[in-house]
């Protein structure tokens, strides 16, 4: 392996600071990135505006589009910054004629929207079926590896947010994105699931606006400056790969007509929430056991980490007992982080530092975290006081 030799080949920067940051620091020629997120989130966008400023670059580019005409993908690049104009497009689905006119026009790189409608003729099945969705990325593998073209393919998913497909698409591709957010809200998140070439530690945020995709350099400003703290609100210090964000969670809590009363979470994980409901009615003396539950991430953000644990019970037990954490006529709201325990303590998460140099940059001076409160319970009577129970309930 040491006798190998590798060419120095210079990442295709896409002047989208946050796409390039997830990616690694750009996309590597020959390599191939699969882009997923639901209908209507802004993968095609993304990908527009990236081509687009590659092309303004003095990049060869290349849009093949299986969904749209070339009319319809114009539509959309007429919204976008100018360069998105130039990018050359064609509208096919057959794979040996995509395959062939990458080899004649070499583009430094591709855009494949989406892989699910590729066909390769020599196979049986319909397009998105197993078989041709294997055949159809492998073959692209060796043409985009043999010609060193970046390829960006654009993938389904299933109504559970999954990637549509076999699992041996991912397998094949060198990096997956996960495009997430909700389509009535504008801000969006793009993860690394995988990635070859850097740190799958690494999530961007974006805004959608009349004018496509905004970079949101500091989105922890946006979401404390909207918070409410009001009864059953919180500000989370999450971690979003390598950097910090603050964001509200927000917690309803009322008398159920039904049996079981539901719990409905937006932006978090319904598993969680269980646990955390259970630990407060075990060892914290909040029981909600015949109310409705309903908890949310504010912006339409999503968070997938342990530290959120503590958020889910202040803003649960906050709204049970209709008391703002922190007392009346605050002018900040309280943050919190920090993952519950089965028995009731709160365990240490990761950057824990940096977690509370971000909310001191915003001026939130009442952080409770598991070294200020090694128990849910004290957690909660730090926050709110003598509403607490005294002792747990049995």
């Amino acid at each position: 392996m040491a006798d190998v030799t590798a060419p120095a080949h210079p990442r295709l920067r896409t002047a989208i600071g946050e796409f390039d940051r997830v990616l690694g620091g750009g996309l590597v020629p020959g390599s191939l990135v699969l882009l997923g997120g639901s209908p209507g989130i802004g993968k095609s966008t993304l990908t527009n505006m990236a081509l687009g400023n590659l092309a303004a670059a003095g990049r060869r580019t290349l849009y093949v589009s299986g969904e749209e005409s070339p009319a319809q993908v114009r539509l959309r690049a007429e919204r976008l910054p100018e360069g998105a104009l130039a990018v050359p497009v064609i509208a096919e689905t057959d794979l040996d004629t995509v395959l062939a006119t990458l080899e004649a026009e070499r583009p430094e790189v591709c855009v494949l929207d989406s892989v699910q409608t590729l066909h390769a003729a020599d196979l049986t099945g319909a397009p998105g079926s197993v078989g041709q969705v294997r055949e159809v990325a492998g073959r692209i593998m060796q043409v985009a590896k043999a010609a060193d073209i970046a390829v960006l393919l654009v993938g389904h998913v299933t109504k559970e947010g999954a990637l549509a497909g076999p699992r041996v698409l991912e397998h094949l591709v060198d990096c997956v994105l996960q495009f997430e957010g909700e389509r009535e809200r504008t801000y969006r998140t793009l993860r690394a699931l995988k990635n070859r070439f850097g740190s799958t530690n690494e999530a961007g945020v974006f805004e959608m606006r009349q004018g496509g995709l905004v970079e949101v350099l500091d989105a922890s400003a946006r979401f404390v400056g909207e918070a409410t703290g009001k009864p059953g609100s919180v500000v989370l210090a999450a971690m979003e790969g390598s950097r910090p964000l603050l964001v509200e969670v927000q917690a309803l809590v009322s008398p159920s007509e039904l049996v079981p009363p539901r719990r409905v979470v937006n932006g978090l994980d319904r598993n969680r929430l269980a646990l955390v409901l259970a630990v407060l009615g075990r060892h914290a003396g909040v029981g909600v056991g015949g109310a409705d539950v309903f908890v949310n991430v504010v912006g339409g953000v999503r968070v997938d980490e342990p530290g959120a644990d503590l958020a889910i019970a202040l803003a649960v037990a906050s709204a049970a007992r209709g008391a703002t954490l922190g007392g009346e006529g605050r002018a900040m709201p309280v943050a919190c982080f920090g993952e519950v325990g089965l028995t009731g303590e709160l365990r240490s998460v990761g950057h824990p530092d940096r977690r509370l140099q971000e909310a001191a940059k915003f001026g939130l001076r009442d952080v409770v975290s598991p070294e200020s409160a090694p128990s849910v319970r004290q957690a909660l009577r730090a926050v709110l006081g003598t509403s607490v129970p005294g002792r747990a309930a049995a």
